[in-house]
């Protein structure tokens, strides 16, 4: 995200390239005007118009469309208890903390994480499978991944029973999005002071967009994306290739317009010869899926049916070529073992080439990377570890084996290649934001780059992760992605707010979730409780007294809980995970 605040004004030479298709029309923005290929600001003041504010489904619905019961006895329940109650037309979350009952929708609205499997502390539930934080009192979204937040049940005391009302359209949608603000275009009496222009449409430009209109900016916001497709999805592609990409939508189209985003698809925004100036006040806002895919380099890597895993449409074309084909995939990191573990069913045969000894090595270390690539090993996957793609041959143009330096050569149809990402941040060099010897882009705890008012948010960026004292990092990880999105637009409207979530990341493979929270990266010892055998552990990984993350498998909510304790600021010592007692982490919410 690059944003311009009240500060003096910020040139920057953009141009916004559109596809041949595209250049002879107009883009039409939700007010019906056409949008311009280049967005500049007037230096007048921005407006906020709550009064205007688009709303969710009136919060007094009338009483033919609520149903309310009792649904427990006050003592049923004790601090710090969450219990599922069933209001007839759908269920509730029932949570009782400081003497207080609350009636919250049940499921995540992430992926349908049931709630009460996950963590009460500091006044909000965190969900057990992802993370994703949710305020008791209100419903609202804290934390991330996801977009929308709970709906908030009314609750009274009578007689030592404790009754629920609620409407039954929100018992069945179980979400809820904001309140957001309209776009207040020219034509309804408004001057527009200024443009956000928004390039990506990942998970940090869309919740950036989103987080602008929850607080009431209500100016232009343009998303620029080089896909073909409105926001979607992305970590599904590896995890389910064939899903379509209307499956992926984060977002309805009719969304962007009923809030007055605009998107501008398959748009490409370079340094260039026109320059954009952006006025003092909330001004030009980049986000961009900034990681382009490592390709190989070795010989015969012009032939057909070598893929990376980008798109949903890389995505498709792979399943689709690999039924009853001998597939090879290159790399062992998450990418690359989530598309083996898919394509097992599908597939004739799946082999796995990777340079170090085992899967995720670098990430879970030894002891975790053996038992899961014990899992693959059951389910037929053939694995040529400690070696590299030395020549990918074909035949009439298609490929057909891939030689490895150990001399294997393996049947191949079809390869991905899984082996990493690069920052695509060239468009960037001549700007004046400063980038890093990789090509990232360091930022500061409010996502703010080395240009005074310029922000960045997303997956090539750096920036100081508060737990770990401050330690410049890069985690390209989706729920890191909404989160910078945020913090990137609080900091646009000049709301002084800080990065402080704590590293959450999950995988599956083959009906088995493996989830992750913190930042391991240099940890000199993992200590493990469970049995990594039948693949129901939790490991805890340690810097000389600290941990600095965990890994589980069947033994949820043990990540949320851990989260939620680093979220606190409190450390985790070595020595308290290494008795196995681990009470003080499942019992009630801190």
């Amino acid at each position: 995200v690059l944003g311009c605040a009240a500060l003096p004004t910020v040139e920057l030479k953009i141009e916004v390239v559109l596809p041949e298709k595209e250049r002879g029309k107009e883009e039409l923005s939700a007010s019906g005007k056409g949008s311009p290929r280049a967005y500049q600001g007037n230096g007048t003041a921005r407006h906020f118009h709550t009064e205007e504010r688009l709303s969710t489904p009136h919060p007094y619905p009338s009483p033919q469309d609520c149903v309310e019961a009792a649904v427990c006895h006050v003592k049923d329940l004790e601090n710090g208890q969450m219990r599922e109650v069933e209001l007839g037309w759908g269920k509730v979350l029932l949570v009782k903390d400081n003497g207080e009952f609350h009636a919250l929708g049940h499921k995540c609205p992430h992926y349908g994480a049931p709630l009460v499997k996950g963590v009460l502390s500091r006044g909000r539930v965190r969900c057990p499978w992802h993370g994703a934080c949710f305020n008791i009192s209100t419903g609202d979204l804290e934390d991330f991944p996801g977009l929308d937040s709970l709906h908030k049940f009314q609750v009274k005391i009578e007689k030592e029973k404790v009754y629920v009302r609620a409407s039954k359209q929100a018992l069945q949608l179980q979400r809820r999005t904001k309140v957001m603000a309209k776009c207040i275009s020219p034509s309804a009496g408004y001057s527009s002071s200024t443009n956000v222009l928004i390039v990506g449409a990942g998970a940090a430009g869309l919740v950036c967009a989103e987080t602008l209109r929850q607080e009431g900016f209500s100016d232009r916001i343009v998303l620029c994306t080089l896909d073909r497709h409105l926001p979607y999805d992305r970590p599904k592609l590896s995890k389910s290739l064939d899903t379509q990409p209307e499956q992926l939508a984060l977002r309805p189209k009719e969304f962007f317009r009923a809030y007055g985003i605009e998107v501008l698809t398959e748009a490409q925004v370079q340094g260039g010869n026109r320059e954009v100036v952006w006025a003092p006040g909330v001004g030009p806002s980049l986000t961009r899926p900034c990681l382009s895919p490592k390709t190989l380099s070795c010989k015969g890597k012009e032939v057909e049916n070598v893929f990376t895993i980008r798109t949903p449409e890389d995505a498709n074309r792979v399943v689709r070529l690999a039924r009853g084909r001998n597939v090879v995939v290159v790399g062992a990191g998450f990418l690359g073992m989530e598309v083996a573990a898919y394509l097992t069913e599908k597939a004739h045969s799946v082999s796995v080439v990777e340079l170090e000894e085992t899967p995720f090595r670098r990430f879970l270390g030894e002891r975790v990377g053996r038992a899961l690539m014990k899992m693959f090993e059951n389910n037929r996957v053939k694995f040529y570890m400690q070696t590299e793609v030395s020549e990918l041959r074909g035949q009439e143009g298609k490929l057909k084996e891939v030689v490895l330096k150990s001399s294997k050569v393996v049947r191949a149809d079809v390869c991905v290649v899984g082996i990493g990402a690069v920052p695509a941040t060239g468009f960037l060099r001549q700007s004046g934001i400063g980038l890093d010897s990789r090509g990232f882009i360091p930022v500061n705890k409010m996502m703010q780059t080395n240009v005074p008012g310029v922000f960045a948010a997303g997956d090539a960026v750096t920036f100081p992760l508060a737990w770990r004292n401050n330690r410049k990092v890069n985690i390209p990880h989706w729920q890191m992605a909404h989160a910078q999105g945020r913090v990137a637009a609080q900091n646009m409207l000049a709301q002084e707010a800080e990065m402080t979530t704590v590293p959450y990341l999950w995988t599956a493979m083959f009906g088995k979730s493996l989830r992750y929270a913190g930042y391991g990266e240099g940890f000199d010892d993992v200590i493990i409780q469970g049995d990594l055998e039948e693949l129901k552990f939790v490991a805890f990984y340690t810097k000389g007294d600290e941990v600095i993350a965990v890994a589980s498998m069947n033994y949820d909510p043990i990540v949320s809980k851990v989260a939620e304790v680093l979220a606190s600021g409190r450390a985790i010592r070595k020595r308290e995970v290494e008795t196995g007692d681990m009470s003080w982490l499942t019992g009630k919410g801190s």
